[in-house]
């Protein structure tokens, strides 16, 4: 697929800091590209730096397949919506009319407010005050910002950030439908890793201004190396038997792991555990979360 999204060494400092340093991200078209990160990354300076909002130190930026300079970068952001942080809106105004607002700054025709108030279920609420609004509806009426004018590329920063497990999973339904029923390509950036894994087709992990990791998300998970949860009725014994049989195992957070699941290696554990009285009570395949790979991609661990 053909990015949408192209940076090359894209750099920003602050002083002596490069909080993005030498980013080369590439987009595929109708994606929804999971920008990861724990917080202070940079995601929101990235995303700054491709709406314009921050002039990068050195480096290019592609947009929908063309450069943004600064003769094109209004025509080129006319066809990209975004979502920044918590959106502002005026509070004694209804949901409506602040969508009008937006059309006139967009230069869109109004029609455009009852299609993206559809696409994000608040046909009902549209005449409330905005004040009125809890959260998650705030968050939907700023997708609905951000729809107007059906643009090709959507950026979306933490839009689940503050919601309740119910605002989630609405915010997150609608971004999953985007590219099917709309043909938009979407970044959302977050530090919810296992939000991504529900949401994104493709994933960049950023940390420290730096990108560690960049593919689809099935890429992603191949890094998870698959492992044997060993359930026995003395495992700290049964470390020690397979340890002199040269059996690669190792005990984290008081379970006894076997480090391959190879059909060979689990037929001789078991049968060395059992000759040496040990009873083997299950075996249960286990699988590295989203959050296990953040800590082996950066040795650390992500801020949840």
């Amino acid at each position: 697929m053909k990015p949408v999204i192209t940076t090359e060494a894209l750099t920003k400092q602050y002083g002596s800091k490069a909080v993005v340093n030498c980013l080369d991200l590439s987009v595929p078209a109708g994606s929804i590209y999971g920008f990861l990160g724990p917080n202070g990354a940079g995601k929101s300076t990235t995303i700054k730096l491709l709406l314009g909002l921050v002039k990068p130190n050195s480096g290019s930026i592609k947009l929908l397949g063309r450069e943004i300079n600064e003769k094109n970068r209004l025509s080129i952001l006319s066809q990209t919506g975004s979502l920044i942080e918590s959106p502002a809106y005026y509070g004694h105004l209804s949901g409506f009319e602040n969508l009008q607002i937006i059309c006139t700054l967009k230069n869109v025709p109004e029609t455009e407010i009852y299609r993206v108030l559809k696409i994000v279920r608040m046909e009902g609420q549209k005449d409330k005050k905005v004040r009125e609004y809890s959260l998650g509806m705030k968050q939907r009426l700023g997708l609905a910002a951000a729809l107007l004018g059906n643009p090709g590329l959507l950026l979306l920063d933490e839009p689940t950030n503050g919601l309740d497990p119910a605002g989630i999973q609405e915010i997150r339904e609608l971004i999953c439908s985007l590219p099917n029923r709309y043909g938009m390509t979407v970044l959302v950036s977050s530090h919810l890793l296992s939000e991504m894994d529900q949401m994104a087709t493709h994933v960049g992990i950023i940390d420290k201004g730096q990108l560690i990791f960049q593919d689809s998300l099935a890429v992603l998970h191949e890094h998870s190396r698959l492992q044997l949860l060993l359930k026995t009725d003395n495992d700290d014994r049964a470390l020690q038997i397979l340890k002199r049989s040269e059996i690669s195992a190792e005990q984290k957070g008081g379970k006894l792991y076997l480090r391959s699941a190879e059909d060979s290696l689990v037929i001789k554990a078991v049968s060395v555990l059992a000759a040496s009285g040990v009873g083997v009570l299950r075996l249960s395949e286990q699988q590295m979360s989203l959050e296990d790979i953040f800590l082996h991609l950066t040795g650390r661990q992500v801020s949840l």
